[in-house]
Protein backbone atom coordinates (compact mmCIF):
# COMPACT_ATOMS: atom_id res chain seq x y z
CA UNK A 1 0.00 0.00 0.00
CA UNK A 2 1.62 3.19 -0.87
CA UNK A 3 1.06 6.66 1.02
CA UNK A 4 1.22 9.95 -0.04
CA UNK A 5 2.01 13.01 1.83
CA UNK A 6 -0.05 16.50 0.43
CA UNK A 7 1.10 19.76 1.45
CA UNK A 8 -0.84 22.49 0.80
CA UNK A 9 -0.04 26.49 0.45
CA UNK A 10 -2.16 29.55 -0.54
CA UNK A 11 -5.97 30.12 -1.39
CA UNK A 12 -8.82 28.45 -1.59
CA UNK A 13 -8.73 27.69 -4.82
CA UNK A 14 -5.28 26.15 -3.94
CA UNK A 15 -7.49 23.71 -1.42
CA UNK A 16 -9.72 22.96 -3.98
CA UNK A 17 -7.32 21.93 -6.53
CA UNK A 18 -5.67 19.57 -3.69
CA UNK A 19 -8.98 18.06 -2.90
CA UNK A 20 -9.01 16.89 -6.67
CA UNK A 21 -4.82 16.00 -6.08
CA UNK A 22 -6.39 13.52 -3.45
CA UNK A 23 -9.49 12.31 -5.48
CA UNK A 24 -6.92 10.88 -7.70
CA UNK A 25 -4.08 9.17 -5.88
CA UNK A 26 -6.76 7.16 -3.50
CA UNK A 27 -8.60 6.26 -7.12
CA UNK A 28 -4.96 4.81 -7.92
CA UNK A 29 -4.38 2.54 -4.61
CA UNK A 30 -2.74 5.35 -2.74
CA UNK A 31 -3.37 6.36 1.00
CA UNK A 32 -3.40 9.67 2.57
CA UNK A 33 -0.54 10.14 5.55
CA UNK A 34 0.50 13.23 7.28
CA UNK A 35 3.90 11.57 8.70
CA UNK A 36 6.38 12.33 5.78
CA UNK A 37 9.05 10.23 6.52
CA UNK A 38 6.21 7.17 5.93
CA UNK A 39 5.36 8.75 2.53
CA UNK A 40 6.16 7.13 -1.29
CA UNK A 41 5.00 10.28 -3.12
CA UNK A 42 5.47 13.67 -1.41
CA UNK A 43 3.59 16.51 -3.32
CA UNK A 44 3.81 20.32 -2.20
CA UNK A 45 0.81 22.19 -3.85
CA UNK A 46 2.49 25.70 -3.78
CA UNK A 47 1.50 29.64 -3.84
CA UNK A 48 3.82 32.28 -5.67
CA UNK A 49 1.33 34.95 -4.31
CA UNK A 50 4.06 35.97 -1.41
CA UNK A 51 7.85 35.45 -0.99
CA UNK A 52 7.18 33.65 2.27
CA UNK A 53 5.58 30.85 1.06
CA UNK A 54 7.98 30.30 -2.03
CA UNK A 55 11.11 30.41 0.54
CA UNK A 56 9.03 27.59 2.73
CA UNK A 57 9.05 25.61 -0.38
CA UNK A 58 13.05 25.51 -1.07
CA UNK A 59 13.57 25.48 2.49
CA UNK A 60 11.30 21.93 3.31
CA UNK A 61 12.15 20.36 -0.14
CA UNK A 62 15.88 20.81 0.44
CA UNK A 63 15.50 18.86 3.82
CA UNK A 64 13.74 15.78 1.95
CA UNK A 65 16.94 15.13 0.34
CA UNK A 66 17.74 12.91 2.92
CA UNK A 67 14.89 11.03 2.62
CA UNK A 68 15.23 10.63 -1.26
CA UNK A 69 19.38 8.89 -0.22
CA UNK A 70 17.34 6.84 2.43
CA UNK A 71 14.34 5.67 -0.21
CA UNK A 72 15.48 5.63 -3.99
CA UNK A 73 12.15 4.71 -4.46
CA UNK A 74 10.52 7.56 -3.19
CA UNK A 75 9.07 10.22 -5.88
CA UNK A 76 9.37 14.01 -4.64
CA UNK A 77 6.58 16.09 -6.64
CA UNK A 78 5.78 20.44 -6.55
CA UNK A 79 3.13 21.18 -8.27
CA UNK A 80 0.68 24.55 -8.17
CA UNK A 81 1.51 28.41 -8.65
CA UNK A 82 4.93 28.71 -8.45
CA UNK A 83 5.65 26.15 -11.18
CA UNK A 84 3.88 27.96 -13.50
CA UNK A 85 6.56 31.16 -13.43
CA UNK A 86 9.52 30.33 -15.83
CA UNK A 87 12.18 31.72 -13.71
CA UNK A 88 10.81 30.11 -10.50
CA UNK A 89 10.45 26.88 -12.78
CA UNK A 90 14.44 27.06 -13.85
CA UNK A 91 15.28 27.40 -10.34
CA UNK A 92 13.48 24.44 -8.78
CA UNK A 93 15.17 22.21 -11.49
CA UNK A 94 18.40 23.92 -10.69
CA UNK A 95 18.23 23.91 -6.68
CA UNK A 96 16.17 21.13 -5.69
CA UNK A 97 17.70 18.29 -8.62
CA UNK A 98 16.21 15.03 -6.20
CA UNK A 99 12.76 16.41 -7.56
CA UNK A 100 11.01 14.17 -9.45
CA UNK A 101 7.64 15.58 -10.51
CA UNK A 102 6.44 18.95 -11.52
CA UNK A 103 2.99 19.97 -13.08
CA UNK A 104 1.18 23.31 -13.11
CA UNK A 105 -2.17 24.43 -12.25
CA UNK A 106 -3.64 23.44 -15.87
CA UNK A 107 -3.11 19.93 -16.40
CA UNK A 108 -3.78 18.16 -12.54
CA UNK A 109 -5.59 15.68 -14.40
CA UNK A 110 -2.76 14.17 -15.71
CA UNK A 111 -1.52 13.32 -12.42
CA UNK A 112 -1.90 9.74 -12.76
CA UNK A 113 -0.09 9.77 -15.91
CA UNK A 114 2.75 11.78 -14.98
CA UNK A 115 3.28 9.76 -11.47
CA UNK A 116 3.50 6.56 -13.80
CA UNK A 117 6.51 7.92 -15.78
CA UNK A 118 8.19 9.02 -12.62
CA UNK A 119 7.59 6.10 -10.77
CA UNK A 120 9.69 4.69 -13.81
CA UNK A 121 12.40 6.66 -12.78
CA UNK A 122 11.91 9.47 -15.23
CA UNK A 123 12.17 13.06 -14.02
CA UNK A 124 9.10 14.54 -15.20
CA UNK A 125 8.25 18.22 -15.81
CA UNK A 126 4.62 18.82 -17.71
CA UNK A 127 3.96 22.71 -17.32
CA UNK A 128 1.33 24.10 -19.38
CA UNK A 129 0.99 27.87 -20.34
CA UNK A 130 -3.02 27.28 -20.67
CA UNK A 131 -5.74 25.57 -20.00
CA UNK A 132 -6.68 23.18 -22.96
CA UNK A 133 -10.41 22.91 -22.76
CA UNK A 134 -13.68 24.25 -24.67
CA UNK A 135 -16.12 27.34 -23.52
CA UNK A 136 -17.34 26.56 -20.36
CA UNK A 137 -15.62 23.18 -20.05
CA UNK A 138 -13.29 22.15 -17.13
CA UNK A 139 -10.47 19.74 -16.86
CA UNK A 140 -11.55 18.75 -13.51
CA UNK A 141 -15.27 18.24 -14.65
CA UNK A 142 -15.93 13.87 -13.76
CA UNK A 143 -12.69 14.03 -11.85
CA UNK A 144 -12.84 12.22 -8.36
CA UNK A 145 -12.57 14.84 -5.55
CA UNK A 146 -12.03 14.09 -1.84
CA UNK A 147 -14.06 16.59 -0.15
CA UNK A 148 -11.92 17.68 3.60
CA UNK A 149 -14.97 18.71 4.98
CA UNK A 150 -18.24 16.57 5.27
CA UNK A 151 -20.83 19.60 5.65
CA UNK A 152 -19.14 22.14 3.25
CA UNK A 153 -17.97 22.23 -0.30
CA UNK A 154 -15.72 24.49 -2.53
CA UNK A 155 -17.16 24.68 -5.93
CA UNK A 156 -15.78 26.12 -8.49
CA UNK A 157 -17.20 28.51 -10.90
CA UNK A 158 -14.81 30.86 -12.77
CA UNK A 159 -10.92 30.21 -12.92
CA UNK A 160 -7.93 32.87 -13.93
CA UNK A 161 -8.55 36.41 -13.69
CA UNK A 162 -7.75 39.41 -16.35
CA UNK A 163 -8.05 42.39 -14.04
CA UNK A 164 -3.81 41.91 -14.24
CA UNK A 165 -3.51 44.60 -10.82
CA UNK A 166 0.14 45.75 -10.88
CA UNK A 167 1.07 43.67 -7.99
CA UNK A 168 -0.05 40.29 -8.29
CA UNK A 169 1.09 37.08 -10.16
CA UNK A 170 -2.70 35.18 -10.50
CA UNK A 171 -2.96 36.11 -14.21
CA UNK A 172 -0.03 34.97 -14.99
CA UNK A 173 0.09 31.64 -13.48
CA UNK A 174 -3.57 30.93 -13.30
CA UNK A 175 -4.72 32.02 -16.75
CA UNK A 176 -7.14 34.47 -18.09
CA UNK A 177 -10.71 34.15 -16.61
CA UNK A 178 -12.74 31.14 -17.82
CA UNK A 179 -16.40 30.43 -16.59
CA UNK A 180 -17.76 26.84 -16.16
CA UNK A 181 -21.24 26.67 -17.16
CA UNK A 182 -23.77 27.25 -15.28
CA UNK A 183 -25.58 23.48 -15.69
CA UNK A 184 -22.56 21.96 -14.59
CA UNK A 185 -22.34 23.86 -11.06
CA UNK A 186 -25.73 23.30 -10.93
CA UNK A 187 -25.00 19.41 -10.99
CA UNK A 188 -22.37 19.64 -8.59
CA UNK A 189 -24.78 21.24 -6.17
CA UNK A 190 -27.16 19.23 -6.22
CA UNK A 191 -25.04 15.89 -5.80
CA UNK A 192 -23.41 17.47 -3.37
CA UNK A 193 -26.68 18.98 -1.36
CA UNK A 194 -28.23 14.95 -1.89
CA UNK A 195 -25.03 13.60 -0.12
CA UNK A 196 -25.83 15.76 2.57
CA UNK A 197 -23.50 18.67 2.04
CA UNK A 198 -25.16 21.73 4.33
CA UNK A 199 -23.19 24.94 2.64
CA UNK A 200 -21.03 25.30 -0.75
CA UNK A 201 -18.36 28.34 -1.05
CA UNK A 202 -18.39 29.25 -4.60
CA UNK A 203 -14.83 30.04 -5.72
CA UNK A 204 -13.57 32.12 -8.60
CA UNK A 205 -10.47 34.95 -8.44
CA UNK A 206 -13.39 37.31 -8.95
CA UNK A 207 -16.30 35.63 -8.57
CA UNK A 208 -18.29 39.02 -9.46
CA UNK A 209 -16.50 38.16 -13.43
CA UNK A 210 -18.80 34.88 -13.95
CA UNK A 211 -20.51 34.60 -17.30
CA UNK A 212 -18.69 37.45 -19.24
CA UNK A 213 -16.72 34.93 -21.09
CA UNK A 214 -19.52 32.65 -21.86
CA UNK A 215 -21.87 32.84 -24.97
CA UNK A 216 -25.04 32.22 -22.91
CA UNK A 217 -26.88 34.90 -21.03
CA UNK A 218 -25.87 34.47 -17.82
CA UNK A 219 -24.19 36.17 -14.51
CA UNK A 220 -23.22 35.76 -11.24
CA UNK A 221 -26.37 37.04 -9.53
CA UNK A 222 -28.28 35.03 -11.88
CA UNK A 223 -25.75 31.66 -11.16
CA UNK A 224 -26.63 32.84 -7.49
CA UNK A 225 -30.03 32.86 -7.92
CA UNK A 226 -30.51 29.74 -9.78
CA UNK A 227 -28.48 27.74 -6.47
CA UNK A 228 -30.58 29.25 -4.36
CA UNK A 229 -33.32 27.09 -5.45
CA UNK A 230 -31.43 23.89 -4.80
CA UNK A 231 -32.99 21.44 -1.86
CA UNK A 232 -31.45 20.80 0.86
CA UNK A 233 -28.85 23.17 0.76
CA UNK A 234 -28.79 25.61 3.49
CA UNK A 235 -25.70 27.99 3.04
CA UNK A 236 -24.26 29.74 0.25
CA UNK A 237 -20.98 31.85 0.46
CA UNK A 238 -18.65 32.98 -2.46
CA UNK A 239 -15.61 34.47 -2.41
CA UNK A 240 -13.77 36.67 -3.60
CA UNK A 241 -16.07 39.55 -5.01
CA UNK A 242 -13.83 42.72 -7.11
CA UNK A 243 -14.94 45.88 -5.92
CA UNK A 244 -15.64 47.26 -9.70
CA UNK A 245 -17.20 44.57 -10.95
CA UNK A 246 -19.95 44.14 -8.12
CA UNK A 247 -22.81 45.54 -9.34
CA UNK A 248 -26.70 46.21 -7.84
CA UNK A 249 -27.88 43.24 -9.54
CA UNK A 250 -25.42 41.25 -6.89
CA UNK A 251 -26.53 43.22 -4.04
CA UNK A 252 -30.04 42.37 -4.12
CA UNK A 253 -29.27 38.68 -4.44
CA UNK A 254 -27.47 39.20 -1.10
CA UNK A 255 -30.35 40.63 -0.40
CA UNK A 256 -33.25 38.65 -1.57
CA UNK A 257 -31.92 35.10 -1.42
CA UNK A 258 -32.24 33.14 1.68
CA UNK A 259 -29.46 30.85 1.74
CA UNK A 260 -26.80 33.68 0.40
CA UNK A 261 -24.82 33.92 3.85
CA UNK A 262 -24.68 37.76 5.46
CA UNK A 263 -20.66 37.87 4.05
CA UNK A 264 -18.93 39.67 1.71
CA UNK A 265 -15.17 39.69 1.09
CA UNK A 266 -14.22 42.72 -0.49
CA UNK A 267 -10.70 43.43 -1.07
CA UNK A 268 -9.95 46.84 -0.97
CA UNK A 269 -6.38 46.87 -0.87
CA UNK A 270 -5.45 50.52 0.20
CA UNK A 271 -6.96 53.81 1.03
CA UNK A 272 -5.11 56.04 -1.19
CA UNK A 273 -6.49 57.02 -4.54
CA UNK A 274 -3.23 57.04 -5.42
CA UNK A 275 -1.83 53.52 -4.95
CA UNK A 276 -5.15 52.79 -6.15
CA UNK A 277 -3.81 54.02 -9.36
CA UNK A 278 -0.65 52.64 -8.89
CA UNK A 279 -2.46 48.98 -8.44
CA UNK A 280 -4.51 49.34 -11.59
CA UNK A 281 -7.63 48.64 -8.89
CA UNK A 282 -10.10 50.05 -11.35
CA UNK A 283 -11.75 52.54 -8.49
CA UNK A 284 -11.28 54.98 -5.96
CA UNK A 285 -11.54 55.22 -2.08
CA UNK A 286 -14.83 57.38 -2.61
CA UNK A 287 -16.05 54.49 -4.80
CA UNK A 288 -15.66 51.94 -2.36
CA UNK A 289 -16.97 53.64 0.79
CA UNK A 290 -20.60 54.10 -1.68
CA UNK A 291 -20.15 50.38 -2.37
CA UNK A 292 -19.78 49.59 1.17
CA UNK A 293 -22.68 51.99 2.21
CA UNK A 294 -24.77 50.63 -0.65
CA UNK A 295 -24.39 46.65 0.74
CA UNK A 296 -24.65 47.55 4.28
CA UNK A 297 -28.38 49.67 3.56
CA UNK A 298 -29.32 46.40 2.02
CA UNK A 299 -28.11 44.09 3.99
CA UNK A 300 -28.07 45.22 7.67
CA UNK A 301 -25.91 43.43 10.03
CA UNK A 302 -23.95 42.17 7.02
CA UNK A 303 -19.97 40.82 7.67
CA UNK A 304 -17.72 42.71 5.72
CA UNK A 305 -14.14 41.67 5.67
CA UNK A 306 -11.17 42.89 3.28
CA UNK A 307 -7.38 42.36 2.06
CA UNK A 308 -5.32 45.04 2.56
CA UNK A 309 -1.59 45.61 1.24
CA UNK A 310 1.13 47.90 3.10
CA UNK A 311 4.21 49.32 1.53
CA UNK A 312 3.59 49.29 -2.05
CA UNK A 313 5.98 50.92 -3.95
CA UNK A 314 5.99 54.93 -3.62
CA UNK A 315 3.90 54.52 -0.66
CA UNK A 316 4.05 57.89 1.67
CA UNK A 317 3.36 58.04 5.30
CA UNK A 318 0.17 59.99 4.05
CA UNK A 319 -0.91 57.33 1.46
CA UNK A 320 -0.73 54.70 4.13
CA UNK A 321 -2.47 57.43 6.39
CA UNK A 322 -5.49 57.22 4.25
CA UNK A 323 -5.73 53.37 4.62
CA UNK A 324 -5.70 53.66 8.34
CA UNK A 325 -8.58 55.91 7.81
CA UNK A 326 -10.62 53.90 5.38
CA UNK A 327 -10.19 51.09 8.08
CA UNK A 328 -11.61 53.07 10.77
CA UNK A 329 -14.61 54.37 8.82
CA UNK A 330 -15.46 50.93 7.08
CA UNK A 331 -15.02 49.01 10.28
CA UNK A 332 -14.21 45.85 8.88
CA UNK A 333 -15.21 42.80 11.06
CA UNK A 334 -11.56 41.21 10.02
CA UNK A 335 -9.16 41.69 7.52
CA UNK A 336 -6.27 39.69 6.09
CA UNK A 337 -3.29 42.29 5.99
CA UNK A 338 -0.51 41.87 3.89
CA UNK A 339 3.52 43.14 3.58
CA UNK A 340 4.12 44.29 -0.42
CA UNK A 341 6.10 41.24 -1.59
CA UNK A 342 7.62 41.90 -5.19
CA UNK A 343 6.67 39.29 -7.75
CA UNK A 344 9.01 38.74 -11.16
CA UNK A 345 7.32 39.63 -14.21
CA UNK A 346 4.71 42.10 -12.94
CA UNK A 347 4.43 45.84 -13.11
CA UNK A 348 4.88 46.39 -9.89
CA UNK A 349 8.01 45.21 -9.49
CA UNK A 350 9.70 47.59 -11.33
CA UNK A 351 8.61 50.56 -10.31
CA UNK A 352 10.48 53.09 -8.42
CA UNK A 353 10.42 54.10 -4.85
CA UNK A 354 9.82 50.01 -3.19
CA UNK A 355 9.57 50.69 0.61
CA UNK A 356 12.72 49.61 3.32
CA UNK A 357 11.35 46.65 5.05
CA UNK A 358 11.30 48.04 7.91
CA UNK A 359 9.11 50.71 7.10
CA UNK A 360 6.96 47.85 5.57
CA UNK A 361 6.52 46.20 9.28
CA UNK A 362 5.98 49.33 11.46
CA UNK A 363 3.00 50.11 9.30
CA UNK A 364 1.94 46.28 9.02
CA UNK A 365 1.80 46.53 12.78
CA UNK A 366 0.05 49.43 13.40
CA UNK A 367 -2.48 48.21 10.90
CA UNK A 368 -2.87 45.21 12.14
CA UNK A 369 -3.22 46.89 16.24
CA UNK A 370 -6.09 48.96 14.70
CA UNK A 371 -7.91 46.19 12.38
CA UNK A 372 -7.51 43.30 16.00
CA UNK A 373 -9.65 46.52 18.33
CA UNK A 374 -11.80 47.25 15.57
CA UNK A 375 -12.74 43.14 15.16
CA UNK A 376 -13.06 42.76 19.04
CA UNK A 377 -15.64 45.65 19.15
CA UNK A 378 -17.73 44.35 16.03
CA UNK A 379 -17.42 40.65 17.93
CA UNK A 380 -18.67 42.43 21.39
CA UNK A 381 -21.79 43.82 19.40
CA UNK A 382 -22.78 39.81 19.22
CA UNK A 383 -22.88 39.34 23.03
CA UNK A 384 -26.47 38.64 24.53
CA UNK A 385 -27.74 38.51 20.52
CA UNK A 386 -29.48 34.86 18.87
CA UNK A 387 -27.84 33.60 16.08
CA UNK A 388 -28.33 30.73 13.63
CA UNK A 389 -25.29 28.49 13.81
CA UNK A 390 -24.08 25.46 11.63
CA UNK A 391 -22.19 22.63 13.84
CA UNK A 392 -19.27 21.70 12.06
CA UNK A 393 -17.25 19.63 14.45
CA UNK A 394 -15.84 18.77 17.92
CA UNK A 395 -13.64 21.08 19.58
CA UNK A 396 -11.74 20.71 22.23
CA UNK A 397 -14.41 21.52 25.07
CA UNK A 398 -17.51 20.38 23.31
CA UNK A 399 -18.52 21.38 19.67
CA UNK A 400 -18.16 23.94 17.33
CA UNK A 401 -19.83 26.38 14.35
CA UNK A 402 -20.00 28.69 12.66
CA UNK A 403 -22.73 31.88 12.37
CA UNK A 404 -23.82 32.99 8.81
CA UNK A 405 -21.61 35.70 9.32
CA UNK A 406 -18.83 33.21 8.91
CA UNK A 407 -18.00 34.11 13.32
CA UNK A 408 -16.57 31.04 14.94
CA UNK A 409 -19.16 29.69 18.14
CA UNK A 410 -17.74 27.36 20.68
CA UNK A 411 -20.86 25.40 22.44
CA UNK A 412 -21.36 22.76 24.89
CA UNK A 413 -23.06 20.36 23.49
CA UNK A 414 -23.49 16.58 22.15
CA UNK A 415 -21.93 15.50 19.03
CA UNK A 416 -25.05 14.39 17.78
CA UNK A 417 -25.88 17.84 16.75
CA UNK A 418 -23.10 17.83 14.33
CA UNK A 419 -24.77 18.53 10.67
CA UNK A 420 -27.88 20.73 12.64
CA UNK A 421 -28.78 24.37 12.01
CA UNK A 422 -29.12 25.32 15.96
CA UNK A 423 -30.25 28.62 17.24
CA UNK A 424 -28.01 29.81 19.39
CA UNK A 425 -27.45 32.98 22.11
CA UNK A 426 -23.85 34.31 22.15
CA UNK A 427 -22.46 34.94 26.02
CA UNK A 428 -19.07 35.65 25.36
CA UNK A 429 -16.54 36.79 22.68
CA UNK A 430 -13.13 37.84 21.94
CA UNK A 431 -11.44 39.04 18.68
CA UNK A 432 -11.40 35.62 16.94
CA UNK A 433 -14.34 33.68 18.17
CA UNK A 434 -17.41 33.55 20.43
CA UNK A 435 -18.80 31.45 23.11
CA UNK A 436 -22.40 30.60 23.17
CA UNK A 437 -25.53 28.50 24.67
CA UNK A 438 -28.00 26.53 22.34
CA UNK A 439 -31.39 27.46 22.55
Amino acid sequence: MKRFYLKTMGCQMNDHDSEVITGLLLSQGYVATDQVEDADLILYNTCCVRENPERKVYGHISAFRKLKEQNPQLVIGICGCMTQQKQELEKILLQLPHVDLIFGTHNIHRLPELLERAQNGERVVEVWEEGQYEEGQDFRDGLPVQRSHGLKAFVNVIYGCTNFCTYCIVPYVRGREHSRLPERILEDITSLAAEGYKEVTLLGQNVNAYGKDLSVDTSFSTLLREVNTIDGLARIRFTTSHPRDMGDDLISALADLDKVCEHLHLPVQAGSNTLLRRMNRGYTREYYLSLVEKVRKAVPGISLTTDLIVGFPGETDQDFRETLSLVQEVEFDSAFTFIYSPREGTPAARLPDQIPEELKKERIYELIELQNSISGKQMQKLVGTTQEVLIEGKSQDGIIGRTRTNRQVHLTGSEDLIGSLQEVEITEASTWSLQGRIL
